[in-house]
């Protein structure tokens, strides 16, 4: 294989790579915790577009339950996210995975 052919391959892939990222922006998931008592809407483009908390929370006044709830709803919303991204690589790719290091 020549050089100007794996340049050719090379853009191709950041091509397709930069369409993948628009395409995940465009995408939502979404987290829950505590039996869907705190919901979070996040992008594909890790961007948090929505929080959503049950009213009987605040009645509990528990502001360590509620910030540990959002966090873990936050973070269920990210780990989506980045199955949803592999799932796109892996389609995008063939398979291929990415060089150590090498991140979208």
């Amino acid at each position: 294989m020549n050089i100007g052919k794996m340049m050719q391959q090379a853009q191709k892939i950041q091509e397709n790579m930069q369409k993948m990222q628009e395409e995940l922006a465009g995408m939502e998931v979404y987290g829950e915790a505590g039996g869907s008592m705190v919901k979070v809407t996040m992008g594909g483009d890790r961007v948090v577009r929505k929080v959503e908390i049950d009213p009987s929370l605040w009645a509990e006044q528990d502001k360590d339950l509620l910030e540990d709830l959002v966090v873990a709803a936050m973070n269920s919303a990210l780990q989506s996210v980045e199955e949803m991204m592999q799932e796109k690589q892996k389609s995008m790719l063939g398979g291929l995975p990415l060089p150590p290091g090498f991140s979208l």
